[in-house]
């Protein structure tokens, strides 16, 4: 059977461990540098403590190194990848191709979505050289997936959940061209969420101080069973910044839309182990949401979020009158006392408001603003559900059964898991016998049922043979020592299993490659001159070209959600703006092109021009 995981981020060990409490099959992690969210490292210790915890499961950690390396970095790098390795991590997440000329110890690579695994021959270049996993573009669609799973070895992973940047992973280079700060660092700024103002070729405004880059959030919840049908083998969902609460919440969701499609019977099994019970029903907009979008998967649609880039939240419904201190809202969702509401005005300007006090339909606010008749109301901030998640403690337990084999001298105890591992402990000691056998027998029933704080639910016990008078304190700590070896052997059994990775001479797609395939070392230099480059330019980080550059690439498009589309027919005005068209920030100017017969939109700025 194939195995499916359910792959969450962590910030750090906190919210690791609640996904693994919550039902995530794997974690990744940042590491303490190089990852692409510089903003949540974490020591190599807490990850030592992580791996261990994810263990006990059958549950995995990755590690995100998927920052291009310059070459003072390359040793700090290779060491790090060590203390990695001997932490217990199962795979690393990595961009920089410098890293497979390295000495590296025999742990799991996976390649990063940053590696740009848009292009289907650049996928199996990389399934050739040796990659274990493959983390796709999240801008293919389902039958591009199936196609690709059809010619590779590589387990392939894509994003069902959560923010999304709108350049093609690994070819954004907008912050760095503006402030300094690279996306493929681990330092984006995010510009695309800022407001930018378009304009034609005239000069005319189109738009005007809308975020006209960002976008919508993904949600592909609904499509787990074609993903899975298309030869996906981890389901991830995107969020290393996010809080607590949220990754329970998300966990949850997609742990049991997956364990849904699994119920079905078919040939797919759970990538870990154990049973996960929580207390709040999880449902992804009342945490964080800009509204969602399946992004492309199955065919094109306006995935532009451009009044705000922050979290609407749940859309609750309409406004059907106000009044001096209160409005009615036409909603079916029960409305509480502290609930955080947006609405938007009729010139677009997002405002918020506190819930004070609800009497039946009316919604007081803590201070009453003009919101006018019509206007749609989200909630953005769900009182009662944060103080679900924040009092839901997640569980996640093994179930076992227990064989005891007693005498007045001997009392042996086996526990079975629900992954078939056995251990056994044996205790010798002369034992009275008991003044009633069928009592004895039935304190040691009920106390070997008992699991205490362990990992494990204790489902069934068979003693076999008459057991001496033990006394219930010295059954616990036989219990104790069971149960603690027990939980020590499932992590030593499924620590990471080797994975050699062997250098070979798989000739590149191309033999001229430019600075957007971010080679920024030495290293990553002689890894594509043994794969047949022949030219090599380097990234846009360490040469600074000049004239006009490509510093975006996008499968949004704003002649699409605007509706100056010809490829798709949705022309909504008579007469279309003249192109080019501009993005423009205060006095800077950004050139838009379109690519019709690819459909990407492509940002474009002038390095001798800004």
């Amino acid at each position: 059977m194939r195995q499916l995981e359910l792959l969450i981020p962590a910030r750090n060990p906190e919210s690791g461990i609640q996904a693994i409490n919550h039902g995530a099959d794997a974690l990744y992690i940042g590491s303490p540098r190089f990852g692409a969210r510089s903003a949540v490292g974490n020591p190599v210790s807490d990850i030592e403590m992580l791996t261990k915890y994810a263990h006990q499961y059958n549950s995995r950690v990755y590690i995100t190194l998927n920052t291009i390396l310059f070459d003072h970095e390359l040793e700090d790098a290779r060491k790090l990848i060590w203390e990695l390795y001997e932490a217990g991590a199962d795979a690393l997440i990595i961009q920089d191709m410098g890293i497979l000329e390295m000495d590296l110890p025999p742990i799991a690579l996976h390649a990063s979505t940053q590696t740009n695994n848009y292009d289907p021959h650049r996928i199996s270049f990389l399934d050739q050289v040796g990659f274990k996993r493959i983390v796709l573009a999240r801008e293919l669609p389902l039958e591009t997936i199936s196609a690709i799973s059809n010619t590779v070895k590589a387990e392939l992973e894509v994003f069902v959940h959560g923010a999304l940047c709108v350049s093609l992973s690994g070819q954004c280079y907008l912050s760095h061209a503006l402030g300094g700060r690279s996306a493929n660092r681990g330092e984006c700024a995010q510009p695309c969420r800022k407001t930018y103002t378009l304009k034609d070729a005239q000069g005319e405004i189109i738009l005007q101080d809308k975020h006209l880059l960002s976008l919508k959030d993904m949600n592909r919840a609904a499509s787990i069973e074609e993903l899975a049908n298309a030869g996906v083998t981890s389901f991830k969902v995107e969020g290393r910044l996010k809080d607590i609460d949220y990754i329970k919440n998300i966990t949850t969701f997609y742990r049991k839309q997956i364990d849904r499609f699994l119920e079905k019977g078919t040939d797919y099994c759970k990538a870990s182990s154990g049973t996960v019970t929580s207390t709040f029903i999880p449902d992804p907009e009342r945490t964080f949401s800009r509204g969602y979008t399946d992004y492309f998967l199955h065919q094109r649609s306006d995935v532009l979020s451009m009044d705000t880039p922050k979290s609407k939240g749940k859309l609750l419904g309409e406004v059907i009158k106000t009044e001096k201190d209160f409005f009615i809202l036409n909603t079916t969702e029960e409305v509480h006392n502290n609930d955080g509401l947006i609405f938007f005005t009729p010139s677009g300007e997002i405002r918020g408001l506190k819930v004070n006090r609800v009497i039946g339909n009316k919604i007081y606010p803590a201070t009453m603003t003009a919101i006018p008749k019509g206007a749609q109301v989200w909630r953005n901030y769900d009182h009662q559900f944060q103080k679900q998640l924040e009092q839901d403690p997640g569980q996640r337990t093994i179930t076992a059964h227990l064989d005891c084999n007693a005498t007045t001298e001997k009392l042996e105890l086996i526990l079975t898991d629900e992954d078939q591992l056995v251990t056994r402990c044996e205790f010798s000691q002369e034992w009275q016998v008991p003044k009633n056998s069928d009592k004895m027998l039935a304190t040691l029933k009920q106390q070997l049922c008992k699991s205490g704080n362990s990992i494990f639910t204790i489902h069934q016990v068979e003693i076999n043979g008459t057991p001496g008078f033990i006394p219930i304190g010295q059954i616990n700590e036989m219990r104790r020592q069971l149960l603690e070896k027990a939980t020590e052997r499932r992590i030593t059994v499924f620590k990471p299993s080797a994975f050699l990775f062997e250098k070979t001479a798989v000739p590149f797609p191309n033999k001229n490659i430019d600075f957007s395939f971010n080679v920024s070392n030495r290293l990553a230099h002689l890894f594509y001159k043994r794969h047949g480059v022949e030219h090599i330019e380097n990234a846009f980080e360490i040469q600074k070209p000049l004239g006009k550059t490509v510093v975006m690439t996008t499968k949004h498009c704003l002649k699409y959600s605007l509706g100056f589309c010809n490829k798709y027919n949705n022309i909504n005005i008579d007469k279309k703006p003249q192109e080019p068209f501009y993005l423009c920030d205060g006095d800077r100017r950004l050139l838009l092109e379109f690519n019709c017969n690819l459909c990407f939109m492509q940002i474009i700025l002038d390095q001798n021009n800004r």
